[in-house]
C-alpha cells in the first residue's frame, strides 16, 4: 500500500543535540497528533560528532513519522534547512531549531495564522531566554539587516516558521539563507506575517552560534542580499497573465 503523503513536513536541523532530541520529538509529535493532521519530521543531521545519529535512529522506532537525512560533512544550518526543503513532501513546511528553545506548543497558532493569502508565518521570540550579549547582537543585526534590505523583520534570527512548500521553490540556497528567508520570500512576491512565540532557556547542551560566527558574517551577508535584490527576478513577475499562444480548437 502506498504511504499517504503528509500534510505537514517539519524540518529539524541537528548538530550535536543528542540530549535534547528525545524530549523535543515527544513534544512535536504530541502536538501535531493532537491537531489530527498527517505529518513527517525530517531530522537533518549536519555531521554531528556526538550521539545524535544514534539517538535519532532509536527514536525512529518510537516515532514512525521521523525521517533521517545525513550530511557527510558539516555544511551549516542553512544547508540543513535546504536539504530538508528538498525532501519535504507536505504542502506546509515547519522549521525550528533542535536545541529545545522553540516551543512546539506554539505550532497550532502558527499553523492557524497560515490562512489563505499568507505564504509564511515567522516567529517573534518574546521574553528571550538568552544572554545579554546574544540579545544585543541580535538587536544590532536586525536593525542593520532591515536598513540594508529595506525590509521589516522583527526577529530575523527566529527560525520557528511555517511556510508553504510551493513558495520555497524560488528561494536561492546559500550560507546564511535561513536568516533572510522572510525577506527572500517577500522579494519573490509572497506574503509573510509575524507572530509572537514562546522562547525557552537552553537546558541541555551548548549553543553552536555566537557573536564571532553569527553577527559579523550576518552583517556582511546583508550586502550580498542588497546585490541579490537588485538582480533577482521575482517569481510572480515571470508568469504571463494570459497564454500568449493558446492551442487552436480541435
Amino acid at each position: 500500500m502506498k504511504a499517504m503523503t503528509p500534510q505537514i513536513s517539519v524540518v529539524l536541523p541537528v548538530f550535536n543535540e543528542a540530549e535534547n532530541l528525545p524530549s523535543l520529538l515527544e513534544e512535536i509529535t504530541g502536538t501535531l497528533r493532537g491537531l489530527e493532521r498527517s505529518f513527517e519530521i525530517l531530522a537533518v543531521d549536519d555531521a554531528s560528532t556526538d550521539r545524535s545519529v544514534q539517538v535519532l535512529e532509536a527514536l525512529r522506532r518510537e516515532h514512525p513519522e521521523l525521517r533521517l537525512l545525513r550530511h557527510r560533512r558539516n555544511c551549516g544550518q542553512s544547508a540543513a534547512y535546504a536539504s530538508g526543503f528538498a525532501h519535504a513532501r507536505g504542502e506546509v513546511v515547519v522549521t525550528l531549531d533542535a536545541d529545545g528553545q522553540n516551543d512546539p506548543h506554539d505550532l497550532p497558532a502558527l499553523l492557524a495564522a497560515l490562512r489563505p493569502g499568507v505564504d509564511c508565518v515567522t516567529g517573534i521570540r518574546t521574553r528571550r531566554q538568552d544572554t545579554w550579549v546574544k540579545r544585543l547582537s541580535s538587536r544590532i543585526a536586525n536593525a542593520y539587516r532591515n536598513w540594508v534590505t529595506g525590509d521589516r523583520v522583527t526577529d530575523a534570527g527566529c527560525t520557528f516558521r511555517v511556510v508553504r512548500r510551493a513558495a520555497l521553490r524560488e528561494v536561492p540556497v546559500f550560507n546564511g539563507m535561513h536568516r533572510f528567508l522572510p525577506t527572500l520570500l517577500r522579494w519573490q512576491g509572497f506574503t509573510v506575517v509575524e507572530l509572537p512565540v514562546n522562547h525557552r532557556p537552553r537546558t541541555r547542551g551548548v549553543s553552536k552560534y555566537g557573536v564571532g560566527n553569527r553577527l559579523w558574517r550576518g552583517l556582511r551577508d546583508c550586502l550580498a542580499m542588497r546585490w541579490y535584490a537588485a538582480r533577482a527576478l521575482p517569481a510572480d513577475r515571470l508568469l504571463p497573465e494570459t497564454d500568449p499562444d493558446p492551442p487552436s480548437p480541435a
